[in-house]
């Protein structure tokens, strides 16, 4: 069933796996691409929102970024934890705090491979802003989180 963009939403959860204690960084970006993540108050209520997944059954949050239309976060899943639905809680909470919100359907996953550091992929996630011509520098941009920086 084509989504929003005519393409096959159902081929990002082809191979979807939830691995308890697996790092993934997740991609979730806004429904038509809407902006207004960078307002002060949405973004402190979709943070809010992301640490409240936090915890048993959640997730922990090593390192976020919350861009203009999407999210990019860092994640481990905990030990009884689904993928699908700790970003589905965090999706439909941060929709009730944010009225004006809405998600595109489904989001990207990787899972984070252990050779991979995990700083440094924490250091690429929050760099997004830089990269996209926001700021010059990391600690310009307001909307991001990491637990090494």
């Amino acid at each position: 069933m084509p989504d929003e963009k005519g393409q096959n939403g159902w081929r990002l959860r082809t191979g979807r796996v939830s691995i308890p204690g697996q790092i993934y960084s997740i991609t979730i970006v806004t429904h038509g691409r809407w902006s207004g993540l960078v307002n002060w108050d949405v973004a402190r209520r979709v943070i809010d929102c992301l640490r409240e997944t936090e915890g048993p059954g959640g997730t922990e949050t090593p390192a976020f970024c919350l861009m203009p239309d999407h999210l990019h976060w860092l994640m481990r899943l905990a030990p009884s934890g689904d993928l699908s639905c700790v970003v589905g809680r965090f999706k439909g909470r941060s929709a009730r705090a944010v009225p004006m919100l809405r998600w595109q359907r489904g989001f990207h996953d990787h899972a984070v491979r252990h050779d991979e550091e995990l700083p440094q992929v924490a250091r690429y996630i929050v760099a997004n802003p830089v990269r996209a011509g926001l700021v010059q520098r990391v600690g310009e941009y307001p909307y991001w989180d990491a637990v090494w920086l």
